[in-house]
Order: C-alpha cells, then structure tokens, then sequence
C-alpha cells in the first residue's frame, strides 16, 4: 500500500470513454491518461509554462505531447523528451471501477537532492525559469537555498578560464539585500539566490573544465606574492592548496592576497574587489567553498592586466617609490585639488599630503564621486571616435567600487594604505579626460538618503536587465556608495557620493554599438598593413 494513495471511485468507465480525467486534490491538479501501454498520471501544469497538459495530446502509448509549445514528456519513465524541465508522475492503476493515485511526495532528502541535480542540467541552456524553479523546490523541500549557491560555485569555479569574474564578485552584495528585504518575502528571498546561481551560470555556460595545478607547495606571504607577480599559477594555487591542507582558513590568506591585488594598478581594480567580495562571500557562505572561490581569485590574479606598466599610468611605481618624501607644506587636500589634472599630476599632489591618509582617502573618494556625477555621457553614444573614446558609466563606477575595497582591505593592513591611494588616484587622473565640468548636476543631490537607499534596493528585485553584467554593477555600485556613506555621513564626499550613484541608477547605459563597431572595425582592418 502506497503512504498515500487517492482513491477515485467509478474513474475507470470514464477513462474507458473518454480516454483522460482530470482529478483535482489539495490544491493540485492531475491529469490521468488511459494509454496503450497502461494508466499514466502527472502534473496537468506544463512545466514549460503551466499550460494544461490534460488538454495534450497521447501518443506510441505514453508520449504526452502539450500542444501549446510541443513540449513532449515521457510518461512512463518520467522523462522530458522535448524541452527542458521536468513533469512529476504519480503511479496510477486501476482497482476494479476504481483509479488509484499514488501521491505520495519524496522524503526531504530525494526532492532536496534532486533539486540540486537538477539545478545542473539548467545551465546549458540558460534556462533562468526552471533555475528559479528548482531552487524554489528545494526551499519546499526544506533545503537551504544557499546549498544552490554552494553546489553552483563548485560547480563553475574550474569553469572559469581566466579566474573569478563579477558572477563571484557581486554575490555577496546580491546576499546582503537578501538579508536586508527577504526574512519576510518569499521572492525578495528567491530573487538573490536565483540572480547570482544563474550569473556564475551564465559565465561558465558550456565551457569546458580548465583544470588547477594540483601539487602542493608551503605557504609564505612574500612567496605567494612573488609567485603571482610573476604569474606562476602552479606555485601560486600550490600556496593556497598547501594552506588549505595545514589547516589555514581563507582569513589566513587575506593579507597575501590584498598585496598581490596592490601589488601592481592591477585590472582596473577588480582584483582588490574581488578580494573584499571572496572573503566576505566565505564567510557568508561557510568553509565548504573556501578552496573553489580562493582558486578561482588567484587564477583572476594571475591573469589580471598589469595596468601601471602602460604609458597611462607609468607615473604609478615612482610614485609608490617616493612615497612620503614630500617637498611640498603637507597641507590635507581637498578633493576638488585632485580634478580636472593628468594622472602624473593627480598622483604628485596626492604624495605632497601622503601623512595623513583618512584625508586624503575622503578627497580621493570625493573627486572620483565628482567624476561619475559629471560624466559626459555623449561618449556613451559616438559613432566616430577611436577606441580609445569609449567610455562609458561603468567605467566611472569601478572607481567607487575600487575605493570601498581600499577603504576595507587597507584599513585592515595600513601599510598598503599608499598603493590603494595611489591606484585611487590612478582612477582620478584616467577618467578626467571624460567628465563635463560644465555640467549642471544639482538636481541629483538628495535630501532622504534612507529612502533613496530603500527605493534603489527594492528595485533590484525586478530590474529588468537581460545582461547580468549590468545588473551586478546597479547592485555592487549602490552596495559601495551605501557603505561609504554610512561609514562617514557627514564627510566632504557623502553628498556627492550619493548624487553620484542617483545619477548613474537613473542613466540610459547604451550597451550595444553597431555603428561605432562597424567604423572602428573598418579603420583598424585599413590600417592593418
């Protein structure tokens, strides 16, 4: 005897006649089938989307075809032959005039489980739906939602060519609003998990497997950041397996990998971000993905670009190299000293004031709030320039991001407080070129912050983006502006942070240049030789 069996009475003349029923129980309806190779019973929902399957079509016996998209399922096996997810079955048979349904749900483990595995099979084909779903079946099962998160960094870290991208990056900020708006929302609680599952998701879709080095190699700070300099992986990955392996936590490893991000103006600052992001996601997240998020950051450090070796930023490493030899008074700059200058010039002024850095960090802070507000956005739009023109908001929110992430690591490790400023100045000078100082930003200057910070927030769970890309610089941006303004709500750079990031949420970001790309496409390949 199934643990729980329905009992239809007088349902097989009705299947006999009619060849389907439809039996409604509990809130669910089941759709029966009388067929050649037996009685065959599901969910009447289409998985696809919820369209009666009772009002399908049965074919070679057990085939249930749903007529609205051809989503064909296999109901004596269970399987989906033709589409993606799959229906749920129930054993059926006849006892006498009687139907017998066998509704009996999975233990907790089976639906958790098969939640889990299934959450795989969504990713090749990028369906955001049935990831939503699965990892909804997994709640109703009791699960944890964030073993989805859990099994999808697993999953995808090795799948990541170049290392951690802003899929890892921005999931402890996705995680956050989770904390702050889904304790009494169901979907405001689905929303984050489904967001950051389905953008590793989308990062990795079908990329083959790039393995680690495997050896295992004795731990040192200096060590570790020699090896990544000169980007040996091997000896680099080798450092964190061998750490792991003598009983080191990914806490032990933050200050190697804080200086190997500042070791050099490294990646248009994604290296530091990632950083702060990959200990606090650990810590939110547990032990169980410290090696698979540590790997995935020290291949991304590994293959960042070196961008102070360029002619833009050269001015960097002597820069560094001077550092606290002023000529100058030492007076506290102020962040509008820091504007409208080169990055050679950017970065003198900042050495003539290097002793008192929470100043200078609130100037820095400042001018590349400054920046982002006066942004000249028709470089969004040329059709006509050279690359080297293309510019566009996201390229101005890295400089917060990146100052939020200096704020936190060099806090933590005062003596890379110069490599941060400077790098923060190395954001200042580069974006001058493409600010309008004309332009006329007060009415993006706020009178409620809270509210603001409450209305962007909430925004977010129904964003509208297709590109996750763009989704994760709206939340990781907002994450850095509310940070630092919390942190110091009445310093010289609050107000325009915030002003900053309203202009920046409300923007039109253009995303695809057909033009531009064409011309640019053409100069290049004339110009070839």
């Amino acid at each position: 005897m199934a643990e729980r069996e329905l009992r239809i009475k007088g349902a097989a003349e009705k299947l006999a006649e009619k060849g389907r029923i439809l039996v409604k129980e509990g809130g669910r309806q089941i759709a029966v089938f009388q067929g050649e190779k037996g009685i065959f019973a599901c969910n009447n929902k289409c998985p696809h989307e919820g369209y009666p399957l009772s009002e399908g079509t049965l074919t070679e016996g057990c085939v249930l075809t749903c007529n609205w998209h051809n989503w064909k399922f296999d109901l004596e096996s269970g399987e989906t032959m033709v589409g993606g997810d799959q229906v749920r079955t129930y054993p059926a048979r006849l006892d006498g005039g009687d139907l017998l349904l066998d509704v009996s749900d999975p233990s907790p483990e089976q639906a958790i489980g098969k939640a889990l595995d299934n959450l795989l099979d969504c990713f090749d084909d990028h369906e955001y739906d049935r990831m939503a779903r699965e990892i909804a079946r997994l709640v109703k099962a009791g699960g944890d939602p964030l073993d989805a998160l859990r099994r999808t960094i697993h999953w995808t870290h090795d799948r990541m060519e170049f290392g951690a991208t802003h899929a890892y990056g921005a999931a402890l900020d996705w995680l956050t609003l989770r904390d702050r708006y889904g304790a009494d929302d169901e979907a405001l609680a689905l929303i984050p998990v489904v967001e950051v599952v389905a953008h590793m998701a989308w990062d990795t879709r079908r990329e083959k497997i790039y393995p680690y080095p495997v050896k295992l190699v004795d731990f040192t700070v200096d060590g570790f950041v020699r090896a990544v300099d000169a980007e040996d992986e091997e000896t680099a990955i080798g450092m964190i397996r061998g750490g792991l392996a003598c009983g080191m936590t990914h806490r032990d490893f933050e200050e190697a990998l804080t200086r190997a991000a500042l070791d050099h103006f490294l990646d248009f600052g994604h290296s530091l971000i990632y950083v702060y992001k990959t200990m606090g996601l650990i810590d939110r997240l547990g032990a169980d993905v410290a090696e698979p998020l540590l790997l995935a950051l020290v291949r991304s450090l590994i293959y960042g670009r070196r961008e102070d070796l360029i002619p833009e930023f050269r001015a960097y490493a002597p820069a560094l190299q001077s550092w606290g030899q002023a000529t100058w008074d030492d007076e506290p700059v102020v962040w509008d000293e820091l504007t409208g200058r080169s990055v050679a010039k950017v970065l003198e002024r900042m050495q003539a004031s290097s002793s008192n850095t929470a100043a200078l960090f609130d100037a820095a802070l400042g001018a590349l709030a400054w920046n982002m507000l006066h942004f000249d956005e028709a470089h969004q739009f040329h059709t006509d320039r050279n690359v080297a023109a293309n510019q566009s908001f996201l390229s101005f929110t890295h400089g917060l991001t990146f100052a939020n992430a200096v704020h936190v690591q060099c806090s933590r490790f005062p003596e890379l407080w110069p490599q941060g400023l400077l790098q923060m100045g190395c954001f200042i000078g580069r974006n001058a070129g493409f600010v309008d100082k004309g332009y006329v930003a007060d009415r993006w200057y706020l009178s409620d912050p809270r509210a603001f910070f409450a209305e962007v927030e909430h925004g977010f769970f129904d964003h509208a983006q297709f590109e996750y890309i763009v989704a994760c610089h709206l939340v990781k941006t907002t994450a850095a502006i509310r940070e630092e303004y919390e942190a110091s709500p009445d310093g010289p750079a609050a107000q325009m942070l915030l002003a900053a990031g309203n202009r920046f949420l409300n923007a039109t970001l253009k995303r695809k240049h057909v033009l531009r790309t064409a011309r640019q496409a053409l100069s290049f390949v004339a110009n070839e030789g």
